[in-house]
């Protein structure tokens, strides 16, 4: 009698590789890492969606789109906290779908690293470059 487990000559229970589908998943799956960088991907997207829907009606709730009416909105507390959050966030989901083209795309282990420390450096840098002008306006930096 054949039941599902010998179905193509397959056993579910005994992976060549000696773990099951689960625990490749929990472990170290083909990319040799766990799940932790899909979920991350997802739940930034997910709130770069909230933050730029706050983003664009703040915009159009504004009297006008001049300058000083924009400077100001940044310095209160529901202007600058929700900016920051913004900019970092999307700095990070940035960088995590960098990452994914680069071990996607670049084949060996020495070109893979030298290409996430160039990517880490620049998005670094660069998020830090939005967050001092962001701090900058918000704070009254004298001109």
């Amino acid at each position: 009698m054949t039941g599902p487990k010998d179905i193509g000559g397959h056993d579910r229970y005994n992976v060549p590789d000696g773990k099951t589908a689960l625990g490749k998943v929990k472990g170290l799956g083909s990319a040799h890492h766990g799940g932790d960088h899909w979920i991350r991907e997802r739940v930034s997207a997910a709130a770069l969606l909230l933050l730029g829907t706050w983003f664009l009606v703040s915009l159009v709730l504004l009297p006008d789109l001049r300058q000083g009416t924009i400077v100001e909105w940044l310095r209160s507390p529901f202007g600058f906290v929700p900016m920051a959050l913004f900019v970092y966030l999307s700095f990070e989901h940035s960088l995590e779908g960098v990452k994914v083209v680069i071990d996607d795309y670049q084949g060996d282990e020495g070109g893979r690293m030298m290409w996430h420390i160039v990517s880490l450096f620049l998005h670094v840098g660069v998020g830090a470059l939005a967050l001092f002008a962001l701090a900058r306006i918000a704070f009254g930096a004298q001109s």
